[in-house]
């Protein structure tokens, strides 16, 4: 007897699929320590697609040459400016860390201004208690996100090359696979590169004029460190609204509680009325010419990408969170499309 007696056409389809479906578990579970060098392929590609397109169409270089220049080029606009600002973060951690009095005697004059003025004694103690469990795990994790970082960069180098080399077949294939139409397939390549394009070109612009300008503030007001303090904004700026308050507050209060009364208040002034709204601005601007990312979804995605990947996370997280919107939309439009078709063809078949 042979397999095509014991087992119908679908019976043989539903063994697949689920051979599939097991495999690629397997595969997913096998690769999830480096799945950010996956989404940073994507990024990656998407960000310098246009780029590779024009070395090899317009300018005639070779395949190769174009994707090793492209790589190049994204080491020093990309991956040397976090690894210089890993190691200012490294080496003022080590600061820290060898005159820890210099956090307590700033944590104790914050503590006795706000209890003076607002009535709330030892309140930085209760909300630092209250909030060490979190950081304590979101910096384990960044750690880890750290330790791990080569090995992503060199496999998301690795995959790059081959998909410059590649990219006709590659985007085929993608069109091929992916069950889109495509119409939809063509939409989901446009909101992809759009929601890319904006929230890494554009709020990487927006996250150095908000450093820039708080860094220039603390000059003006006479608060320490503004080259470290305009870095740590200009991370922070990829949380809106909400990062470049948690430096220039603080750092107004430790003024005010030092006597320099103008200068704390001057410094929050500059902050809420200049560095705040800079984002606003700026990312009106973005949302037209290129696509926006709701905060709301910004927020939500930092909070999911920090404990995956790290500092990173900042950017991978709500990058994670609006794909995943994307492909919900299109896939509801696909289902109305479908039960329209359906509704015709049931009136014609009346």
């Amino acid at each position: 007897m042979s397999n095509n007696d014991v087992f119908s056409q679908k019976e043989r389809n539903v063994i697949i699929l689920l051979i599939i479906i097991v495999l690629g578990g397997i595969i997913l579970y096998a690769t999830s320590g480096i799945f950010g060098a996956f989404l940073g392929t994507m990024v990656m590609y998407t960000l310098f697609r246009n780029l590779n397109i024009f070395f090899i169409e317009k300018w005639n270089w070779p395949k190769p040459l174009s994707s090793v220049v492209i790589i190049i080029i994204s080491i020093f606009i990309i991956v040397l400016p976090f690894v210089g600002i890993g190691k200012m973060l490294v080496d003022k951690a080590i600061e820290l860390q060898a005159n820890p009095q210099w956090i307590k005697r700033i944590m104790d004059a914050i503590d006795t201004f706000v209890g003076d003025k607002l009535g709330q004694p030892d309140l930085i103690e209760k909300q630092l208690e209250a909030s060490s469990t979190y950081l304590a795990g979101l910096l384990t994790s960044t750690l880890s996100g750290a330790a791990n970082a080569f090995l992503e960069i060199t496999v998301m180098y690795f995959l790059l090359y081959f998909l410059f080399v590649n990219y006709k077949g590659f985007e085929g294939s993608l069109v091929h696979y992916l069950p889109f139409d495509d119409e939809n397939a063509t939409v989901f390549a446009e909101e992809l590169k759009n929601i890319t394009y904006s929230n890494i070109i554009g709020q990487t612009i927006i996250a150095i004029i908000q450093g820039g300008c708080l860094a220039i503030g603390f000059m003006i007001f006479g608060a320490k460190d503004p080259l470290f303090w305009g870095v740590i904004c200009a991370i922070l700026s990829f949380i809106p609204l909400l990062g470049p308050p948690l430096i220039f507050v603080p750092a107004a209060l430790v003024l005010l509680t030092e006597g320099a009364t103008w200068q704390g208040v001057g410094l929050l002034i500059w902050g809420f009325g200049l560095v705040i709204n800079i984002d606003n601005v700026l990312r009106l601007v973005i949302a037209k010419k290129v696509g926006d990312i709701h905060p709301i979804i910004t927020v939500v995605g930092v909070i999911i990408g920090l404990p995956i990947f790290g500092l990173i996370g900042l950017v991978y997280g709500p990058l994670l969170l609006a794909y995943f919107l994307i492909a919900v939309r299109i896939y509801k439009a696909n289902k109305r499309l479908a039960l329209k078709k359906d509704r015709l063809q049931d009136q014609l078949d009346e």
